[in-house]
């Protein structure tokens, strides 16, 4: 899993893919509640399919991290009214940028 890291400056911290600025939680709200394949993601954003499978297993692997990012996420987007696992494309970019 050297591939899943954790910077505190990068992401607030939570587990990302290593040289990039897309986090674990990210990709399995994509795979799982968006019903994106994960080779859909991965084209998407230029990772590699293996890439996307080890923050799924990260995912899975660490259960009570992840519910713990949940909730600090939930209280964030509750102060901010929007929650960034919404975008799963630049169209949806757009007119998240479109509509503030």
């Amino acid at each position: 899993m050297e591939r899943i890291v954790t910077t505190p400056d990068v992401l607030d911290g939570e587990p990302r893919i290593d040289g990039r600025r897309i986090g674990v939680r990210l990709i399995h709200a994509l795979v799982e509640r968006k019903e994106l394949m994960p080779w859909t993601v991965a084209d998407r954003y230029d990772l590699d399919v293996a890439d996307v499978y080890l923050a799924l297993a990260y995912y899975d692997e660490h259960p009570s991290e992840m519910a713990s990012l949940g909730r600090k996420r939930g209280e964030l987007v509750e102060r901010r009214g929007r929650d960034p696992t919404d975008v799963t494309g630049p169209d949806d970019i757009e007119r998240a940028v479109g509509g503030q």
